[in-house]
């Protein structure tokens, strides 16, 4: 009998026919399978669960670090802001204390008739000599007001003259009011002493002379 008739025969008879030469006979256990099955899901669910944690960490140091930062920048600019303020209250004091004495330089010049911003012609008649005393004193007196101010210019300090704006109690003290043709009720007619700022910040209002 050959080998076809022996394999019909035996597949008649309910046997398995042998695995061919060279082919490898593979039986699959299906509760085999299903336990693979289900570790690798097991395998797969722990997986997403540490991503899921390790996620969620990572976004509570993110915030955390943000949160730092935040409160970092914050602090610099507060710190910043107090400097400047210190600063500018500096220069505020100091300016009070100056402005006085430029004050009163200011007067003795106007008693003198001398304006501060000329300067003596060298090439003018030469005076006598009491006038060139007087002179020379005047002069000197004009470039201690000059220096002062200049100072007080780098520092910050700027003098300003409101005659003919309206008049702002927050910016001028009105010591005066004078009658004035043309020119509206309220409006500034004359400036007896400048007032001064540092940056934005009125440290003297300026004396004035108020139309009524």
């Amino acid at each position: 009998m050959d080998d076809r008739a022996r394999d019909e025969q035996r597949a008649g008879a309910g046997q398995p026919a042998p695995a061919s030469d060279g082919e490898a006979e593979v039986v699959i256990d299906a509760e085999v399978v299903e336990e693979d099955e289900q570790a690798a899901a097991e395998v797969e669910t722990d997986l997403d669960a540490l991503l899921a944690e390790r996620t969620r960490e990572r976004d509570e140091h993110l915030e955390l670090a943000q949160r730092a930062r935040a409160d970092f920048d914050n602090y610099r600019r507060r710190v910043k802001a107090e400097l400047a303020e210190a600063e500018q209250r500096g220069r505020a004091g100091l300016a009070r204390g100056v402005l006085p004495a430029l004050d009163n330089l200011e007067r003795a010049l106007a008693a003198a008739g001398v304006d501060p911003a000329e300067r003596p012609d060298p090439g003018g008649e030469a005076p006598s000599e009491e006038v060139s005393a007087r002179d020379a004193l005047a002069e000197g007196v004009a470039l201690v007001y000059r220096e002062l101010g200049l100072a007080l210019e780098r520092s910050g300090v700027v003098a300003f003259d409101p005659v003919g704006e309206r008049f702002d109690p927050a910016e001028h003290e009105a010591v005066a009011t004078g009658e004035a043709d043309g020119v509206a009720s309220g409006t500034v007619l004359e400036t007896l002493a400048r007032g001064y700022r540092v940056d934005s910040q009125v440290i003297r209002p300026a004396r004035v002379v108020v139309s009524g």
